[in-house]
């Protein structure tokens, strides 16, 4: 049968299409998520730790609705990736008074997992009031560290799913699409990093990305049921020069065009990101292409 498209290494057929006409009738009433989590069961779309790829199958239900090849139910709640359906963050006060100190000065620092605890709306609050994209809800599997020296905080960090597809990435960990599919959920995305702007302490930012190398994976396999093989993240570069990468590491991947994620021009519209990655295992290129 002809294909009519291809979405994440799945050809989708007019088969397909009449399977997923049949689904929207059957749960219509229920909404837009009934129907991308029924799609999912009966294709078999979970992720490593066992839930269903939900977000990936409404894209392509997203997609189909474009091509005029599906009607879909108006939205229950409205788009709940909007950023103006999300609540405000609650405004929560902490000690600013400056801390300038020697990093040897301010050990032990704690690196503390926030997700699903009760510090999580801390962390929150201050990435909201403090970082300059401000805080926006993850989607998908997520970790919010808070590091602290004493009781006194000192910067927030924040990983995610990795992107689906990067050029620089995938050519470097050289994996094929279908070791991609199977293999995404062991990358992780570093998409906040904050030092609170009262925190003055050279090689703070370095030190902070090795402890989160060294605990994250553990972190992730209690989460989520599975362990992380490689971190990941993009870095502005009209804004920062990605020193503390450097130092802690990381790789240099390649640039962005300066494009953005859904423009289908050739001109310039965002700025330029220079991608960073960190293995965190030496045979992470053997498990992530062949596992």
């Amino acid at each position: 049968m002809t294909p009519i498209l291809t979405y994440r290494n799945r050809t989708i057929t007019q088969d397909d299409i009449a399977f997923i006409q049949k689904v929207i009738a059957e749960y219509h009433a229920e909404g837009r998520t009934a129907i991308s989590r029924r799609i999912c069961q009966a294709w078999n779309w979970h992720q490593g730790n066992g839930q269903l790829k939900d977000m990936v199958c409404r894209g392509l239900l997203l997609i189909l609705e474009q091509k005029q090849l599906i009607s879909l139910p108006p939205r229950i709640k409205g788009n709940n990736n909007s950023l103006r359906h999300q609540k405000p963050q609650a405004t929560i006060e902490v000690c600013q008074q400056p801390i300038t100190v020697l990093l040897k000065n301010l050990t032990p620092i704690e690196l503390r997992q926030v997700r699903r605890s009760p510090e999580e709306k801390l962390f929150n609050s201050l990435i909201q009031q403090f970082h300059y994209l401000g805080y926006s809800k993850p989607v998908g599997e997520h970790l919010k560290y808070l590091a602290f020296a004493g009781e006194r905080l000192l910067a927030c960090i924040a990983f995610s799913s990795a992107p689906y597809a990067i050029t620089c990435r995938d050519s470097f960990i050289g994996w094929s699409p279908e070791a991609r599919e199977r293999n995404l959920h062991l990358l992780a995305y570093n998409t906040r990093f904050l030092i609170l702007p009262w925190v003055r302490v050279p090689h703070l930012a370095s030190h902070l990305l090795a402890l989160s190398a060294r605990t994250i994976t553990d972190d992730w396999q209690r989460l989520y049921l599975h362990p992380i093989l490689w971190l990941e993240t993009f870095i502005d570069t009209e804004r920062f020069a990605g020193t503390c990468y450097r130092a802690a590491n990381w790789i240099w991947l390649g640039l962005t065009a300066g494009r953005g994620k859904y423009n289908r021009s050739y001109e310039k519209v965002t700025s330029i990101k220079a991608m960073y990655g960190y293995p965190l295992t030496r045979d992470f290129q053997q498990r992530l292409c062949h596992g």
